[in-house]
């Protein structure tokens, strides 16, 4: 339960208490006052409970790795760098108003994250404008050969 839920639970637990401790007859009515206060404090909680916020953002950045292709041109000249973006999560959970917000230093990179990004179909949804960055990273596979890491 959040610290939010907690706090409102309270808050209606004392607007019933002093609800009811203002009534004429009291002894009934504390008691019905107790054991709406108990409930309002239980652990049932109407809002469903689901991923964290970094829980998210993570499954947000490794759907975008999955889909990222290197550019060729970049692969051959083993340029790596990470690119930062910017967007917004639309209701349909796609990306919307992508932009580069801090370049990895290579054009080509930035161009790629930059596809990659659009090309997601479905990102859990988070609220407001994120910044996540993307790899580009070569490692050596054998002798003189790089491959993208998974």
């Amino acid at each position: 339960m959040t610290g939010v839920a907690r706090a409102l639970r309270v808050a209606v637990a004392i607007v019933v208490a002093i609800g009811w401790a203002s009534a004429p007859d009291t002894s009934a009515d504390l008691a019905s006052a107790a054991s709406v206060a108990a409930h309002s404090a239980s652990s049932d909680d109407v809002v469903p409970q689901g991923p964290s916020l970094d829980e998210r953002l993570t499954a947000i950045q490794r759907r975008i790795q999955a889909v990222l292709v290197y550019p060729p041109l970049a692969r051959r000249r083993r340029t790596e760098g990470t690119a930062l973006l910017a967007f917004e999560i639309g209701a349909d959970g796609r990306a919307r108003r992508v932009a580069v917000a801090n370049s990895s230093g290579f054009a080509a990179l930035d161009r790629a994250a930059l596809r990659a990004v659009r090309a997601v179909d479905q990102l859990p949804y988070v609220y407001g404008r994120l910044e996540i960055p993307v790899r580009f990273e070569l490692m050596a596979s054998s002798p003189g050969e790089f491959a993208i890491p998974n």
